[in-house]
């Protein structure tokens, strides 16, 4: 009965996101919500200029659908998915990851909006974000510890208490991991299919762990969020003819994050999402090399833009980086099985 649910929730996702395409990407055409290209980056990028943005719109509609089908068959049924969610800290986890998610990805929507309005590659300023972000992570954190999570699990470790003694540190490093990965996630949106199709394997991997570990909310969300990434890549494949933008992005960061916390040891999203991290210190590095020697580390960073003008296409740096992706997954899934 749950397969069915992972099932309907995939493929109601799949099924919403990319024919929203129809819709979504003429009305954001009409409105002139497009994508503007920064001055620094590959002139190559120049004739994306104008793709509609804002498209991960049809990324959250397709996720919402998927689940809430899921759980209306899972409810009919009386087995699974709703039913699990009747426990009230499993209901919490859950309500608390999608609002969480969502807040991100209105935090990004603010930010595109600014973006189209004034037409420029800006948005809201870097304090300004980081105010939005870290107030959604300490809210969902919050609300995670208000309803009852005590302990985390570290493979090879074990389980750790969080509520008292130097357990405590979890929740400042747990702050800065939501912050740190939703803007990993974001920095990783920067070619056509790149944050979607990496994210496609990473979601297929959570979906196969909270399988594994019997965690069925995030069984069916993580299906919910393969279905809309695969959906989306109808229409974000080179050459793209919508983006995400920091809408997408960062509700992605956002789904990725609360689904590494659904299954009791977010630390795997270290691995799982080690395209988002090498993205991150890719730029990290690039800020601290140039200002202390004013030469360039990498060609241009995030790192996905280095590899291309060192000859890559786009194409060839989406498939290395799914795979990557793919191989540090399947590393994942084996640790998880046996810790």
């Amino acid at each position: 009965m749950e397969r069915l649910s992972v099932i309907i929730s995939a493929a109601i996702a799949f099924g919403v996101t990319s024919l929203l395409g129809f819709i979504v990407i003429p009305f954001l055409r009409k409105l002139k919500f497009g994508q503007t290209i920064l001055e620094i980056g590959p002139k190559w990028h120049e004739s994306k200029k104008g793709t509609p943005t804002m498209g991960g719109i049809m990324i959250i509609l397709g996720v919402l659908l998927g689940v809430s089908a899921a759980f209306t068959q899972s409810a009919i049924a009386g087995a699974g998915f709703a039913v699990e969610l009747k426990t009230p800290f499993k209901l919490s986890i859950f309500l608390s990851g999608v609002v969480m998610a969502l807040g991100m990805g209105a935090i990004g929507f603010i930010d595109d909006y600014i973006k189209v309005v004034k037409k420029r590659n800006l948005g809201l300023t870097a304090k300004q974000k980081t105010f939005l972000q870290l107030l959604v992570s300490a809210l969902y954190l919050m609300t995670l510890a208000l309803c009852g999570v005590n302990s985390t699990i570290i493979p090879f470790i074990g389980e750790i208490g969080v509520t008292s003694g130097i357990g405590l540190i979890f929740w400042p490093i747990a702050l800065m991991f939501v912050y740190g990965f939703t803007n990993a996630v974001n920095l990783t949106d920067g070619l056509d299919g790149l944050a979607s199709g990496v994210t496609l394997v990473v979601s297929c991997a959570i979906m196969l762990i909270c399988g594994y570990l019997g965690v069925l909310h995030g069984n069916v969300v993580a299906a919910a969020l393969a279905g809309a990434c695969a959906g989306f890549l109808v229409w974000n494949s080179k050459p793209a003819k919508v983006f995400m933008g920091d809408t997408g992005s960062m509700f992605l960061g956002g789904m990725v994050v609360a689904l590494s916390f659904s299954t009791g040891m977010p630390v795997i999203l270290i691995l799982l999402g080690i395209v988002y991290l090498i993205e991150a210190l890719s730029v990290m590095l690039q800020v601290a090399y140039y200002k202390k020697t004013k030469k360039r580390l990498f060609k241009m960073a995030p790192i996905h833009h280095h590899f291309e003008m060192c000859g890559w296409s786009e194409e060839l740096v989406v498939l290395v980086f799914s795979i990557v992706t793919l191989v540090f997954s399947v590393i994942t899934f084996f640790i998880v099985m046996f810790p």
